[in-house]
């Protein structure tokens, strides 16, 4: 039996009726987290104030995101960790990225008409499915860097789950939008009402499938997830939905999480690194900064149309590139060195000029729904982890209280692409937890949500706090802008829109959109830590 502490009571109680975040850049001399959730971030506070690690509170902060924040992560997805390790003056990163059932062929999204699925139609169920990952990778994490027990970080989620949680305005809007999650029996017991609506804000809910789950984790650890009943249930769920798919408890059993080598390169004066492949984040982010250094156009101040025009075309050419080279590395050869190149990055910032090239094509270099967190702890160590389920709600189908992620559809629908679907294979992501380090210390963390825009609203805020000055909260809370190779995004509702006439005249195709980032990040000042949290979000920073 799992017990409760005190603290995981009182932070608990204490947290339960805050429902919107405070966006004002936080300051602390000892420790700090900033999380998506007002109650994640409790659960991750109190750890580190009884002398927890980074790590230990990582765990309670995504096992209480998995409960509050169902739409963008929890322990039925995947995630990545960058570990900073203050006494060695050692990054470590950590790949909990899901992996395909052993059954998938390649053509797994193709129709009978041997033409791409509607993407909704591969989302929604079982085929979607791939092996979580996020648990595997936590435990792995937490032996060589814990402090505290496993069992005892679970506790604050599972009196959170049991004895209920408070809807926020974000989730219930969520639930609002979606159509398909309210037709699997668990979750519309748990999130709607008899007549279909979402249950109102402030309403209380309490989760006890979830709690249970949980309770056995923190017993028996990853292992009762990946094997017996939790791991049955999920197969089960999986196999036997009108949308099946092929997962087997063999997948589950066999999963790994694995350590890899960061991607780093250097940006105004300082050594940037993030998540090398699976992950395409951490590449396109050091290239969209190199190339802005090596432009012969200078960047902008913040807020101009120049700055988002250069910004833009450099996402270009970065998209450009991550689509061609960027896979698994256990089936590809992916060439990291190539595309970070100072020479490369050279010549592809030369193909900037006045007026936007609309498309990039990538260079040649051969003869070659999601959340995050940031944490430091009181030694020093820091967590940077960007953890997802993919789309919002994932697969849409629940087992034991958690959702399913559908990260299969992150691989390409095509057959013979870098990133196409094959047996035990990893998708491509764009996940880019981030660190930066100046004279051999860490001097910032962050990362964000966001599908492949995760990689223009970490390079944005990079460029925010290094390039232009501005502390961690004010370069997160700059309008969102950019592009993947397309149109030129602007964050509908901002200052940004401002600018359309100017990029027009640059050639611009624009679209206005929501840029929902859900950027959390932490820099270091003299004698402590200053955060921020993204103000689009419903995260707070804690800190003491």
């Amino acid at each position: 039996m799992v017990s409760f502490p005190v603290w995981a009571r009182r932070a608990a109680l204490a947290a339960l009726f805050v429902f919107a975040a405070v966006c004002e850049a936080q300051t602390a001399k000892r420790f700090m987290v900033a999380a998506a959730h007002p109650l994640a971030a409790e659960a991750g506070y109190s750890v580190l104030n009884l002398g927890g690690s980074a790590v230990d509170a990582a765990i309670a902060v995504q096992m209480v995101l998995g409960l509050v924040e169902p739409e963008s992560s929890g322990i039925g997805g995947g995630a990545f960790m960058l570990h900073w390790d203050e006494r060695l003056k050692l990054l470590q990163t950590y790949d909990g990225r899901e992996t395909a059932p052993a059954a998938s062929l390649p053509e797994r999204f193709l129709d009978a008409a041997g033409k791409p699925m509607p993407f909704m139609d591969a989302v929604v169920g079982g085929r979607a499915v791939g092996v979580p990952g996020v648990l595997r990778m936590l435990e792995l994490a937490h032996r060589r860097h814990g402090k505290l027990r496993w069992g005892e970080l679970f506790q604050y989620a599972v009196f959170a789950a049991e004895e209920g949680f408070l809807m926020s305005r974000r989730l219930h809007e969520q639930l609002g939008r979606e159509t398909h999650l309210r037709r699997d029996p668990a979750a519309a017991r748990l999130y709607y009402q008899a007549d279909g609506t979402p249950k109102p804000v402030g309403a209380r809910i309490v989760n006890r499938a979830y709690g249970a789950a949980l309770r056995a984790i923190a017993l028996q650890g990853a292992e009762a997830f990946y094997t017996g009943e939790i791991g049955r249930d999920i197969v089960k769920a999986v196999r036997e939905h009108a949308n099946a798919g092929d997962l087997t408890e063999q997948d589950l059993a066999g999963y790994r999480a694995r350590e890899r080598e960061p991607v780093c390169g250097q940006y105004v004066r300082t050594r940037v690194c993030s998540m090398g492949p699976p992950s395409s984040g951490g590449i396109a982010v050091l290239q969209i900064l190199r190339i802005l250094e090596h432009a012969e156009f200078p960047l902008a101040a913040p807020r101009s149309a120049d700055a988002v025009h250069m910004f833009s075309e450099a996402g270009r050419l970065a998209f450009a590139d991550r689509a061609r080279y960027v896979g698994d590395p256990d089936f590809i050869k992916v060439p990291v060195e190539r595309l970070l190149a100072d020479i490369y990055l050279r010549d592809r910032a030369g193909l900037i000029r006045e007026h936007s090239m609309h498309r990039a094509s990538p260079g040649d270099v051969e003869s070659t729904g999601t959340s995050h967190f940031t944490i430091v702890d009181a030694a020093g160590n820091a967590v940077a982890m960007t953890t997802t389920i993919e789309s919002t709600f994932g697969s849409r189908i629940m087992v034991r209280g958690f959702l399913l992620n559908n990260q299969l559809t992150d691989f390409d629908f095509v057959p013979r692409q870098a990133n196409s679907v094959y047996a035990n294979k990893r998708p491509r992501s764009s996940m880019a937890p981030t660190m930066v380090f100046r004279d051999g210390s860490l001097v910032l963390a962050l990362g964000s949500p966001g599908g492949p825009n995760i990689i223009n609203y970490v390079a944005k805020t990079l460029v925010g706090t290094l390039q232009w000055g501005l502390d961690i909260q004010s370069a997160i809370a700059l309008p969102n802008f950019g592009s993947r190779n397309g149109p030129t995004l602007l964050e509908r509702g901002t200052e940004a829109e401002k600018m359309l006439g100017e990029l027009e005249k640059r050639r611009h195709e624009l679209e206005v959109t929501p840029l929902v980032s859900g950027l959390h990040g932490i820099e270091r000042i003299p004698g402590g830590w200053r955060g921020g949290a993204d103000p689009r979000r419903d995260g707070v920073v804690r800190g003491d």
